[in-house]
């Protein structure tokens, strides 16, 4: 069942021809990534699957192989900075262009303790941010030699927050070292710092051909629940079906993958280079925000404080090694 609230692609973007250009999609084997390479393939682009578990995206890349475009498979653990270094050696030595980047790839830690990457990130933060800052620092002169080219990372409905509890990055304790660990509090605050960096990121990009957004997919219904341990998990597990009949609350992930297209293919979206692009969703604590928007404003004014955004990511480049 199709939900009508969905913001859809229009047709004449989604029948672009792709050939030749080349795209790389994180998280690219399951839900929105998936979904996300299926029609870039479909138009005829080449996707590298930047993935941890190559088997499970081989696996699902055998799907395409009637398509008119093709793929590539490099592993790449955004829990590991090395693998991020690693994947990107590889991916220069094969190409010498990139067109977009989607750093598409997240996770929330459902345990209710903090788990830390092997570099010391909160792993929440760690995967969904601090990896894709690296992967794509270590990029930018490509994407700069390949412009126009664009670039997307996923954030969260989640890091509105409400007009009550805005989420904010904490600049002096990013990886909850210090401060009591609340796993919904970690994600917020990772997709925050996801719109901070491609605002800040746009602003040194300007000029450059390079064009950058953060996306709020929608809540797609194959990726709810997942993570935790066995609890939390087995209560998912018996919600799931009632939650996933609720179309006006969740999408398909063809439909959550709807905005990452139109901002990686749109003739509109390099016009708003920075911005926040949403889809609907009931999950807005700001009534007015529900219905999404590309772009729409962030109701967090902590997701659309610059010195925040020029600071963290400031910091998060040397936490990444890159200064």
């Amino acid at each position: 069942m199709n939900n009508d609230s969905v913001l859809r692609v229009d047709e004449n973007t989604l029948s672009k021809d792709l050939s030749g250009n080349i795209y790389i999609v994180t998280g690219a084997n399951s839900g929105v990534g998936l979904e996300t390479t299926r029609q870039l393939i479909k138009q005829g682009g080449h996707v590298v699957m930047a993935c941890r578990r190559v088997e499970a995206a081989e696996e699902e890349a055998s799907a395409f192989a009637d398509l008119p475009g093709s793929y590539d498979i490099i592993r790449c653990d955004l829990a590991d900075l090395q693998s991020v270094r690693d994947f990107v050696d590889v991916f220069l030595n094969k190409y010498d262009r990139l067109d977009g980047l989607a750093c598409n790839a997240g996770m929330v830690n459902m345990s209710g303790q903090p788990k830390y990457t092997k570099d010391g990130f909160e792993t929440t933060i760690g995967i969904s941010f601090f990896g894709h800052l690296l992967l794509t620092e270590l990029l930018l002169d490509l994407l700069k030699q390949s412009a126009p080219s664009r670039m997307l990372i996923l954030s969260s409905v989640i890091h509105a927050g409400s007009p009550k509890n805005r989420y904010d990055v904490h600049l002096d304790d990013l990886n909850f070292k210090s401060r009591k660990f609340s796993n919904f509090a970690a994600y917020g605050e990772a997709k925050v710092a996801c719109v901070l960096y491609a605002m800040e990121l746009a602003k040194r990009l300007e000029g450059t051909g390079v064009t950058t957004a953060s996306v709020h997919p929608g809540w797609a219904r194959s990726n709810f629940g997942s993570g935790g341990g066995f609890f939390m998990r087995m209560i998912m597990g018996m919600m799931r079906p009632i939650i996933n009949n609720l179309t006006s609350w969740t999408n398909s992930n063809e439909e959550s993958a709807q905005t990452s297209l139109h901002c990686l293919l749109s003739d509109d979206a390099p016009n708003h280079s920075g911005a926040y692009f949403s889809q609907h969703s009931v999950l807005y604590r700001d009534k007015e925000c529900r219905k999404g928007g590309w772009p729409m404003t962030s109701p967090n004014p902590n997701a659309r404080d610059m010195d925040n955004a020029k600071t963290l990511v400031d910091i998060s480049r040397k936490l990444v090694g890159m200064n």
